[in-house]
């Protein structure tokens, strides 16, 4: 757990990075941070919206056409903020099967673009919402078609290197930067077996199947470091950073999301930020709207027991507001 503040970065760890080899957890060990990605990606799309490069009312159509049945009636907004009522890929149990049996398998964006595609959607564009991973592959690939080069070399160029984000990685292989924290499956996790009832070390799946809507490497100090520039305005121009903080309601939730970014309910007001979630590791980062304070935790577990998710939700809450 880490916070930022105007009095400085206090952080601490606990427990073990590596359990065979009883290496204690640090600071700066890095970890998959799943979802929180999005943010990373909307930022990127709203730094090329105020280039001119494209426009967030763009229909989907324009910039990948025929991938996607009614992509003429998608925007990238609703692609940004999952209004746009694509079917979820990572809600395909065959697909979430094939990953277990071989979490090796290298997916392509295009292949897990068609695993959405089998599927109906779920709304029409912009009549509801619904958490949709493929909507930031989708974008991913925008990105990539509208710069001619990797969503890795635009994320490295324009996020990365300009906040010295020097344990930020967004890989195409398994590997983690050194020193890293190995991720666990805990026993009875209901995906795969843990013999001898010991954890399941899932360090090494590939983390392609997760693409631009979850495959970052991070740590807790430089995701601070990236909520802090973020809301304080030093990525985005005013007028991007406004449509990214411009939040639709989450149906039967006191949140909202907006581009990329989500915004909660806390005890010292509303946070805005994002959780990330992938087997074996579990990520919160939020920023007080000022941009004044930050608090990251970062968990080598995933799905995390009932009674590990209250202990660190009421300690982040703590941890946010004093």
């Amino acid at each position: 757990m880490l916070v930022r503040d105007s009095t400085g970065v206090r952080a601490d760890a606990a427990g073990y990075a590596n359990l065979r080899t009883k290496e204690r957890m640090r600071v700066d060990h890095a970890s998959r941070v799943g979802s929180i990605t999005k943010t990373f990606v909307a930022t990127v799309v709203l730094q090329l919206a105020a280039e001119g490069t494209l426009g967030l009312d763009d229909a989907l159509e324009r910039w990948l056409p025929g991938l996607v049945a009614n992509g003429q009636a998608i925007t990238l907004r609703q692609l940004l903020n999952h209004t746009s009522g694509i079917y979820n890929y990572t809600d395909d149990q065959a697909l979430n099967r094939s990953l277990i049996r071989n979490p090796r398998r290298v997916l392509t964006p295009v292949e897990l673009v068609a695993v959405a595609t089998k599927h109906g959607p779920n709304f029409d564009p912009g009549t509801r919402w619904s958490y949709s991973n493929t909507g930031y592959i989708l974008l991913g690939l925008v990105i990539e078609k509208a710069t001619a080069t990797s969503l890795e070399q635009e994320l490295r160029e324009r996020i990365f290197e300009p906040l010295a984000l020097t344990r930020t990685r967004f890989p195409a292989a398994p590997t983690l930067p050194r020193p890293f924290a190995h991720g666990y499956l805990p026993v009875a996790n209901g995906l795969v077996p843990t013999p001898n009832g010991k954890p399941a070390d899932v360090t090494g799946w590939n983390p392609s199947w997760a693409w631009a809507a979850g495959a970052l490497v991070s740590t807790a100090g430089d995701l601070a470091r990236f909520y802090e520039a973020l809301v304080r305005g030093e990525l985005l121009a005013a007028e991007q950073l406004r449509e990214m903080r411009t939040a639709v309601p989450i149906p039967n939730s006191p949140s909202q999301y907006g581009l990329g970014l989500a915004s909660e309910p806390s005890d010292c007001g509303r946070v805005l930020g994002h959780t990330g979630g992938v087997p074996g590791y579990t990520s919160i980062a939020y920023s007080s709207e000022d941009g004044g304070r930050q608090t990251v935790v970062l968990i080598n577990t995933s799905p995390a027991s009932s009674r590990l998710a209250s202990r660190f939700g009421s300690a982040f809450g703590s941890a946010l507001c004093r």
